[in-house]
């Protein structure tokens, strides 16, 4: 491992770690309702978290977007566009979050619709939604908080931040439940109000890092800056590129999700099992990634050529080497790991069947986050939502031909080959970034 391998580790260990912490809160939840509430508590927390994480995920652009532009004017070390990219994200993500409140009953109604659930379990899940709904912009700040810190490189900070919000959130939601007895009612408050505290120490943290960067101008900016025309539009076009790539990755995994389905519930619940080694090797990949966004974004805008491609391949060695061991490990420890998840012998016995697929999953999937990242740090979205899309209609494709032959085990095939042609189609596309990239720096 050289230096700059070294470097690129230790940042990305704050994003594992912070990501690690995501299901203990998930967790907690369950623990705490699960004492005071039963089957239908239980559900409508599920459900509840599930619509959240749909539709916040649909503005993950936020994050990505905000990330790859701070990247770039780090490393053309344009301070005052870096507060501007800020302000800008900060801006969009409080509106839009504003416009969740005001829309709120529409998209309750709209998810209540789409949810095969009971009556009761509806209910309850309506409580939560209106209670939870209150946080939303500061769920959507929060995404432009942490956009900036990737792209700043500050990775500690970012986990600082993510443990405060997880360890309060499971602080209050454990009183809330357990001390007041508030139920549904209470795992939404707690929630809400650790999102709007995590957010202020955000604040307080990036103005003190905006401020180091600019000591005589601090975090003072023109709104004329903010808004200007050209700014304004690019970040807006990156945006919307990156929120349809993000409903192509979404339909995806609903369509894997729903073809699982028709093969009986024993199957879909094994394959649900085995999404979760599958999202469990996302956290660590995630930090490699989040690490590429920031050094290419940083070697673009300094127009470091030799610097691009260094970043590039010591990370994808580095997140490839990463994948093959977390492929191993889901290969030769998964079904311990199944016999923990599950105590239903057809499932465990199910899962166990396509466990090799769901480890030559893991190991095929490094080079589509290796990538994503590239081209978030690049602000390449357009190239993005192209590849996802195509990707998709080639997954759907293989996946109708693939299922009619072999069952779920052409699904799966078929979802390998989707994760591969997702990092194949953006492969092509390096030749572009690395064109428009003049400058040559002789350093490494």
């Amino acid at each position: 491992m050289n230096k700059n391998q070294l470097l690129i580790a230790r940042k990305a260990l704050p994003i594992i770690l912070a990501n690690a912490t995501v299901p203990l809160l998930g967790l907690a939840d369950t623990a705490a309702i699960g004492q005071v509430g039963g089957a239908r508590e239980l559900g409508a927390i599920a459900l509840g978290a599930l619509v959240f994480s749909f539709v916040y995920w649909g503005f993950g652009f936020l994050r990505m977007g905000t990330t790859g532009f701070t990247a770039q004017a780090l490393g053309a070390k344009d301070v005052a566009e870096i507060r501007a990219v800020f302000t800008r994200s900060m801006l969009l993500g409080l509106v839009i979050g504003l416009l969740l409140i005001v829309l709120q009953q529409a998209v309750c109604g709209l998810a209540l619709w789409l949810m095969n659930a009971s009556d009761g379990v509806k209910a309850l899940v309506k409580q939560y939604f209106y209670v939870r709904i209150w946080g939303a912009p500061a769920t959507l700040g929060m995404f432009a908080l942490l956009g900036t810190l990737i792209g700043l490189g500050h990775t500690r900070q970012l986990l600082l931040i993510q443990l405060f919000l997880n360890g309060l959130n499971i602080s209050l939601n454990l009183l809330f439940v357990l001390g007041f007895g508030w139920g549904v009612r209470g795992i939404a408050a707690g929630t809400v109000i650790a999102e709007w505290f995590a957010l202020l120490l955000g604040l307080w943290i990036v103005s003190r890092s905006l401020a180091v960067a600019a000591p005589n101008g601090g975090i003072r900016l023109a709104w004329s800056q903010i808004f200007r025309k050209d700014k304004f539009i690019k970040m807006l076009k990156t945006n919307s590129d990156i929120m349809l790539r993000t409903l192509a990755l979404l339909a995806g995994f609903a369509w894997f999700t729903d073809q699982g389905a028709q093969f009986g519930d024993v199957t879909l619940a094994a394959n649900h099992i085995l999404l979760q080694f599958v999202s469990l090797s996302a956290f660590f990949l995630d930090g490699y990634a989040y690490v590429v966004e920031m050094m290419v974004g940083k070697a673009i805008g300094a127009k470091d050529r030799l610097a691009f491609i260094r970043d590039v391949r010591d990370s994808t060695q580095l997140a490839g080497f990463t994948a093959l061991m977390l492929a191993l490990l889901v290969w030769f420890g998964g079904d311990k790991a199944i016999g923990f998840l599950t105590q239903d012998i057809a499932v465990r016995s199910t899962a166990s069947l396509y466990l090799s697929y769901a480890a030559l999953y893991v190991m095929a999937s490094f080079i589509a986050f290796q990538l994503d990242g590239v081209f978030i740090g690049a602000t390449r979205s357009a190239e993005m939502r192209n590849a996802s899309v195509f990707s998709l209609l080639i997954f759907i494709g293989v996946g109708i031909v693939l299922v009619s032959w072999m069952d779920n085990s052409g699904l799966w095939i078929a979802f390998v080959c989707y994760v591969l042609v997702r990092g194949i189609s953006l492969a092509v596309y390096i030749p572009r970034i690395l064109n428009e990239i003049k400058k040559k720096h002789l350093s490494v």
